[in-house]
């Protein structure tokens, strides 16, 4: 019975993923590697889209299985709030902003013992038109591959959640896109 309540409670995670659909509107060419640990996962994928720019999160929350289930729960409810009632536009304002929800979420106030759950991220925005993006991580990068070179670009090394630098705003990165090149 619980593993059967399990593999259900894998189709309600898969249907809050964003649709082919809706990643065919953000990306042209991509692929998703997504091989949960257990049947549910603790990492996510989401996407959306503000103006004419294209938004993609690749999510780790803290957590296999269950309890990073949950954690994909919120995160991807959080930010699809972000997307649609507040007006921020830059990546680390997104990330900030996602920080304070999982925060209150789970009475995060920084005290001793206090469990340090939360999520790394790496986001981008995409300006399709300008060919430029802007990343921002927490605790994790972005790679770009051109013309056979790879380039690391490296996330604030703190996390989505309580953390010694909580009040830190994260950091944009703006990069200038080339045609050909590989976003991971």
């Amino acid at each position: 019975d619980i593993l059967d309540d399990i593999r259900y409670s894998k189709r309600i995670q898969k249907a809050i993923f964003p649709t082919e659909d809706t990643l065919h509107e953000l990306l042209d060419d991509y692929f998703i590697l997504n091989m949960p640990r257990n049947i549910v996962s603790g990492d996510f994928y989401w996407g959306g889209k503000i103006n004419n720019y294209n938004i993609i999160a690749v999510t780790d929350c803290t957590g296999h299985g269950i309890s990073g289930a949950f954690m994909t729960m919120a995160g991807i409810a959080f930010l699809n709030e972000i997307l649609t009632r507040k007006s921020i536009n830059d990546a680390a304002g997104i990330l900030f902003e996602l920080r304070l929800l999982v925060m209150n979420l789970l009475k995060q106030k920084g005290e001793e013992g206090e469990a340090a759950d939360g999520m790394d991220i790496s986001l981008i925005i995409f300006d399709e038109h300008k060919k430029k993006l802007q990343f921002a991580g927490a605790n994790n990068p972005l790679y770009i591959l051109r013309n056979g070179e790879l380039t690391v670009y490296k996330g604030d090394r703190m996390p989505i959640g309580i953390h010694m630098n909580f009040d830190k705003p994260f950091t944009n990165q703006n990069i200038a896109l080339k045609s050909g090149d590989m976003i991971y």
